[in-house]
């Protein structure tokens, strides 16, 4: 008695010549093919058959990622690891501001070790805006950092002076700044990388601006991690998968 069946060996080569690689024909097969199971032979048409039933365009996938570590945790790295292995026309989105020459450094060398062929643009506060603007399909926009922007809102609106008074924080520019990302992310294109500071598990700060500060980056990282589809830990260079 002679098998129909193909056995796993022949199985890959087939699934490659039928379904074209990153089909999800050619997911299926690849998929049985690590299960170890065998297709039957008249599933597979010759190669000059004509079918009447059209190739669906391959879906662009929309993948949301927060990368979360400490100071010198290799988050940063981490980030332009994964923003390499994408695949996607890559830009780097800066939230630092050159305001002194310890922070020119650091600037110049996450600049340097930048591939040439990366996109970059730069903002300080409307992180929404200048995401829904640079956001593709084709793209994928590493946000570097969600923590100089918090910064950033904290002392162009009114929460540092609110805080530095021991006054509630009520701060239009905070509010609808951090609401407005959190609203936006989950409807945007593309792949969308996002580096935060994990500053929650030190001492309590001294300074009520500090305080604050770590408050509403924990809050941040929160809202954030809530609407994406991976976040990752990163210690020590080391990644530890938190979600997806």
């Amino acid at each position: 008695m002679t098998s129909n069946l193909l056995p796993p060996d022949e199985l890959h080569p087939l699934s490659n010549r039928f379904a074209p690689a990153g089909t999800p024909g050619a997911r299926l097969a690849l998929s049985l093919l690590l299960a170890g199971i065998s297709l039957p032979r008249r599933r597979f048409a010759p190669a000059n058959a004509r079918t009447h039933q059209q190739a669906r365009p391959t879906e662009v996938s929309r993948l949301k990622e927060l990368i979360l570590g400490g100071a010198r945790s290799g988050k940063s790295l981490l980030a332009e690891k994964r923003a390499k292995e994408s695949g996607l026309r890559v830009v780097y989105l800066a939230t630092a501001e050159a305001c002194d020459g310890e922070m020119a450094r650091r600037i110049a060398h996450h600049r340097e070790r930048r591939p040439s062929d990366w996109g970059c643009a730069e903002e300080k506060l409307q992180l929404a805006a200048k995401l829904r603007e640079l956001a593709a399909p084709d793209t994928c926009v590493l946000v570097d950092c969600l923590t100089l922007w918090l910064s950033n809102l904290l002392f162009a609106g009114q929460a540092a002076t609110q805080a530095e008074a021991g006054a509630a924080i009520d701060c239009p520019l905070l509010q609808g700044e951090t609401a407005a990302l959190i609203e936006l992310l989950p409807t945007l294109p593309g792949h969308i990388i996002l580096v935060s500071n994990e500053v929650g598990w030190g001492i309590v700060p001294m300074h009520p601006v500090s305080r604050i500060f770590a408050d509403e980056q924990g809050r941040l990282n929160q809202r954030v991690a809530t609407v994406c589809d991976q976040v990752t830990l990163v210690a020590a260079g080391l990644p530890l998968k938190l979600k997806g």
